[in-house]
């Protein structure tokens, strides 16, 4: 392989492909039907990330009033019994949905502990009166 000033060549002088070679099945032709459905199900999978989003800031505003109402009443930002109340019934919904139940309280681990770090902040800022 030699350099040209526009990049690598082959002995040839047939510009190289540049990268790592394409994995099998990816040649750069897809079947046109092939290509619609994948477009077609990750339009779907977009429109399920947004909702997911704008669901999750829904949930902290209310968690975010929680935490006002908490910390105006000198309540504790974590509550680990309510916590362990969720994670379950979260698991069972999950294994009814067909959702691994490990995944999903992961993710609720994840998002309890997002919710109480706000908690704490609110905890820490001056009252107001």
């Amino acid at each position: 392989m030699t350099t040209s000033a526009t990049g690598p060549t082959d002995p040839t002088g047939t510009p190289a492909a540049s990268g790592p070679p394409a994995p099998a099945g990816t040649s750069g032709h897809v079947d046109p039907s092939v290509r619609a459905e994948l477009d077609r199900l990750r339009d779907s999978i977009d429109n399920i990330d947004a909702a997911v989003v704008h669901m999750l800031a829904e949930r902290f505003k209310c968690t975010m009033q929680v935490g006002h109402l908490k910390a105006e009443h000198h309540l504790p930002p974590a509550d680990p019994a309510r916590e362990g109340r969720q994670i379950e019934r979260l698991r069972g919904l999950a294994e009814s949905a067909k959702l691994d139940p490990a995944f999903a309280e992961k993710l609720l681990n994840f998002i309890i502990a997002e919710v109480i770090r706000h908690h704490e902040r609110i905890a820490d800022q001056p009252s107001e009166q």
